[in-house]
């Protein structure tokens, strides 16, 4: 089986680097600053995004490198499933907030977007392309 034609590392790296730094920072300024009022709860959620997928890229990245799939990944996949692990670490925080949150509802979440992810990857897999096969 041949190797995948994957994007490079190197680019991935270091937006995770800067995401990640720029969330873990924003999360330590904010819990040590700030007081739990509207605003900086919404900050909250956006600096638990911007972690979670600056965390996430590397790990995508070698995910698609080790198990790869019959169609190529683009740069655009890997970032959206960031984004996807992101708003998962939202939808958690969002949940234990209100003291919603149990185990089945954690893992109900991660299978809901997963096939959505599932969804689009197949939707884009069954796109025409004029002349491919020809």
């Amino acid at each position: 089986m041949e190797k995948q034609n994957l994007p490079p590392f190197i680019p991935f790296l270091a937006s995770a680097l800067i995401l990640a730094a720029m969330g873990l920072a924003g999360l330590f300024l904010l819990f040590n600053l700030t007081l739990p009022t509207l605003a900086p709860r919404w900050l909250f959620f956006f600096l638990t995004t911007i972690t979670a997928s600056g965390l996430s890229l590397p790990v995508i990245y070698f995910l698609h490198w080790r198990f790869p799939s019959p169609t190529p990944v683009t740069a655009g996949i890997i970032v959206r499933q960031a984004i996807w692990v992101g708003l998962y670490f939202d939808l958690l925080a969002w949940f234990q907030m209100g003291r919603f949150l149990t185990l089945p509802l954690g893992f109900a979440l991660a299978a809901g977007l997963g096939a959505i992810e599932f969804a689009i990857r197949l939707a884009e897999r069954s796109r025409f392309v004029a002349g491919e096969n020809e």
